[in-house]
C-alpha cells in the first residue's frame, strides 16, 4: 500500500489525481489531500510547505519518495501506465525529468493563491 500526499487545493494537481484514482485499484493507492493530513504529514516528517512544494508519498516499508519518484511510484500501479515508468526510470530520461519536475513544481508553488501571503514561510497554516 502506497500513502500519496497531493495538494488538495490545487486545480491542478486535484485534476490529474483524480485521473490517477480512476484508473488505479483501490487497495493499492490512499490518496490522502495535504490540507486534511497535516498531522499524518508531520508524524512521517514532511512539513505541510514541503508538501504543499512536492508531491510525496510513503509505501509499505515507510520509504519516503517525492517528486517524480512518486509517480514513478503511481504509475507502476496502472496497467496503462507501466511501461511510461519504465522508460522514466532510465538514467538520462530520470534524470531529465527530475529537472523538469522541479521547474514546474516551484512555478505551481510560486503561484498557489494560499501562499501569496508575504514571505513563502508565512503560508496559511489550516
Amino acid at each position: 500500500m502506497i500513502k500519496v500526499f497531493f495538494d488538495d487545493r490545487c486545480p491542478i494537481c486535484s485534476r490529474e489525481i483524480d485521473y490517477y484514482k480512476r484508473i488505479t485499484p483501490s487497495a493499492d493507492i490512499v490518496w490522502c489531500g495535504i490540507s486534511q493530513h497535516i498531522s499524518t504529514l508531520e508524524k512521517n516528517g514532511i512539513s505541510y510547505i514541503e508538501s504543499l512544494k512536492v508531491i510525496h508519498a510513503i509505501n509499505t516499508e515507510n520509504k519516503h519518495f517525492r517528486g517524480v519518484d512518486v509517480f514513478i511510484l503511481i504509475w507502476q500501479q496502472t496497467s496503462n501506465w507501466r511501461w511510461f515508468a519504465k522508460i522514466v526510470k532510465l538514467p538520462v530520461i530520470y534524470h531529465v525529468s527530475k529537472a523538469l519536475y522541479s521547474i514546474f513544481a516551484h512555478w505551481r508553488f510560486n503561484r498557489l493563491p494560499l501562499c501569496k501571503i508575504g514571505n513563502k514561510n508565512d503560508c496559511l497554516k489550516l
